[in-house]
């Protein structure tokens, strides 16, 4: 099926449900700077320094998890500058979710779709990875490569054998569950007791052999402790806290940190209001505290960053979009508790995020080395490593 010239009233069609609109990532309607007062979500965005720049621009730079969906911006009405903001970011390779939290199969199929249209479209910006030599090819020329990863497993249903299918469609990044049980395990928001079912384990060997990350993001406490060991390949934590920081169930605790450092894997610190209590917003000092905990406790070989927040500059009309949309979540039983603030950091509000993560850790002390390891070479390395078959 040629795909190519589709709109996204087409490919919702294909999806046999409109309602798999509300997967979609809420993105930005603008990416230039707002002012205070047109835009109370930009506030106080301060300047890097030029070092912290430079070691920014030669960096290679992979976002663990951004961008979900993200073949769909091509059908947005300001795709032409979403464009230039992504070319802008200073990304060397992001992994973008398809299908969301709960999609079907079919649902899914049109979201790789989307994603493999967008990429044939703009072949001179953007490269899909398919194996490991994608990531270095992409820095080489100068462009953005993205990765395909699931974050629940509705698509797979109990198949086993989709996951097969799915990477024979470069699907490279699978979990267990999304926050709710599911037939392979359980999820973060169900308790810390139940682990990998026995077909979980029939998962991660299948995902082990045919070279699929098995990513633990959103597994509950057991779950991760589970897939860690069960896996002969490093595991990953794409995007996290740290719950001896924050102690909430989407945070991982030292124990899991420790074990997934110890077997070769990375754990990527999010950008997401879990970082705090939820009487305030997560700012960049927040998201330090996260990551300088990962490094102490994991080593800084085995530390990366997965924002899984708005990349593009969100403002007002955003953050009242995603209230109702957390709305929805909670009522579907699928949010996490402190769902009731927006996911982003505000006085780092820009598509490039990441150069101010950059700066801060200058800042604190730590060496351009370490920089470019949390920047991206640990998950490069990593991935490079669960990949190769």
């Amino acid at each position: 099926m040629n795909f190519k010239g589709w709109t996204r009233r087409e490919f919702l069609a294909l999806s046999s449900s409109a309602a798999f609109a509300a997967v979609l990532p809420i993105r930005a309607a603008t990416t230039k700077p707002a002012s205070a007062s047109t835009d109370r979500a930009t506030p106080r965005i301060s300047t890097v320094s030029s070092s912290a720049s430079k070691r920014y621009d030669s960096a290679f730079v992979l976002d663990a998890n951004t961008l979900a969906s993200i073949g769909y911006v091509q059908f947005e009405n300001d795709f032409a500058s979403e464009l230039k903001a992504i070319q802008g970011s200073g990304l060397t390779a992001l992994k973008s979710t398809m299908g969301g939290d709960s999609a079907s199969f079919e649902q899914t199929v049109a979201d790789i779709a989307a994603t493999q249209t967008l990429i044939e479209k703009h072949p001179d910006l953007f490269l899909k990875v398919i194996g490991p030599g994608d990531l270095e090819r992409a820095k080489s020329q100068h462009k953005v490569a993205i990765i395909l990863s699931f974050e629940a497993v509705s698509m797979l249903e109990d198949k086993i054998d989709r996951i097969d299918l799915f990477r024979q469609l470069d699907v490279l990044v699978m979990q267990l569950s999304y926050n709710r049980k599911s037939p392979f395990g359980c999820g973060c928001l169900d308790g810390d007791t139940d682990g990998v079912t026995p077909l979980g384990r029939q998962a991660i060997a299948k995902m082990n052999a045919v070279g699929v990350a098995l990513d633990l993001s959103h597994a509950n406490a057991q779950t991760t402790a589970d897939g860690i060991a069960l896996s002969q390949k490093p595991a990953v934590i794409t995007h996290a806290g740290c719950r001896a920081v924050y102690n909430h169930p989407r945070n991982k605790s030292d124990r899991d940190m420790k074990a997934l450092a110890d077997k070769g894997g990375v754990m990527g610190i999010y950008m997401l209001p879990f970082l705090t209590p939820d009487n305030r917003q997560p700012m960049l000092a927040d998201y330090m505290t996260h990551l300088t905990h990962a490094l102490n406790v994991c080593g800084e070989d085995h530390v990366g960053i997965g924002t899984d927040s708005l990349f593009f500059q969100a403002t007002d009309a955003d953050i009242k979009a995603i209230s109702a949309q957390e709305a929805e979540r909670r009522k579907a039983g699928l949010g996490a508790p402190g769902e009731n603030r927006p996911p982003y950091i505000p006085d780092i509000n820009t598509p490039r995020k990441l150069e101010f993560v950059a700066d801060a850790m200058l800042k604190k002390g730590y060496g351009a080395d370490v920089v470019d390891k949390v920047l991206g070479l640990n998950f490069r390395r990593a991935f490079k490593q669960i990949w190769s078959v």
